[in-house]
């Protein structure tokens, strides 16, 4: 489950549908003693604090989009409306592409397309427009390793930590790398690409990037790994309260 600038995960055993239902939505405010019956309660956070590399949370979909946007006419703005009624992706998720996109330089602050979003959708420079959108949108990363497109998977993953200061296993340098990847599969750092200046135009007030629907900040990413052991009971009033607990005292804070 995703929230704003990070994500959440849960490994729940013994889940029943009674508490997944309270968990979505029907609870009350319910006090921190409510937890009394959980028996183990880890919560782990992870922040980048200097550091603005982009991802997003699933990273196979952006090929997919960025196709999409090849074969579709360049609108005069792109929008969250346009993503979903013209390109077709709907969702929470799908939504990240619009900052993201504005990082790599292919959108501007206002979701207007970019010359490189151009240059991108025309085959002859599709491949040279992502790479250099990369080299954009991952400035950090090139500015430390120039070659960063020509590592190797375990040596990129490396270059993420020693930038974020991370641990290698942090879900946050996963999906850094899966973005990555994916990106770099359709770029050509080989072509050359003339006449276009490439500017990352996701650092508004501090590095805050944001769409008409939402911002989404990448100065600071949070990811939450929460293990619950839950008691062996049919009461489905136990599950209620412990879930309600978990959505007011954690989620919406």
């Amino acid at each position: 489950m995703s929230a704003t600038g990070g994500n959440l995960e849960f490994s729940i055993r013994a889940l029943t549908l009674p508490a997944l239902w309270a968990f979505l939505g029907r609870g009350q405010n319910v006090t921190p003693d409510d937890f009394g019956l959980i028996t183990l309660l880890e919560i782990k956070e992870e922040k980048i604090m200097a550091t603005k590399i982009p991802y997003v949370n699933q990273p196979g979909s952006i090929v997919r989009i960025l196709h999409k946007i090849q074969e579709a006419k360049a609108p005069d703005r792109f929008t969250q409306d346009f993503l979903e009624t013209k390109l077709g992706f709907r969702g929470g998720n799908f939504r990240q592409f619009i900052p993201l996109a504005k990082k790599l330089g292919f959108l501007n602050t206002d979701g207007t397309p970019s010359e490189l979003y151009k240059k991108f959708r025309n085959s002859e420079s599709s491949g040279a427009a992502m790479a250099a959108a990369l080299k954009a949108g991952y400035k950090e990363l090139f500015d430390r390793n120039e070659y960063a497109n020509g590592l190797t998977k375990e040596q990129f993953k490396g270059l993420v930590v020693e930038v974020t200061g991370l641990e290698s296993k942090s879900r946050v340098v996963q999906l850094v790398c899966q973005t990555f990847d994916k990106l770099k599969q359709i770029a050509d750092f080989e072509k050359a690409l003339t006449s276009t200046t490439v500017e990352s135009k996701g650092e508004e007030d501090g590095g805050r990037q944001q769409d008409e629907e939402g911002k989404q900040d990448f100065d600071l990413n949070l990811a939450y790994t929460i293990n619950l052991v839950l008691p062996k009971t049919d009461d489905p009033a136990v599950f209620n309260a412990i879930f309600r607990a978990l959505r007011e005292n954690l989620i919406r804070r």
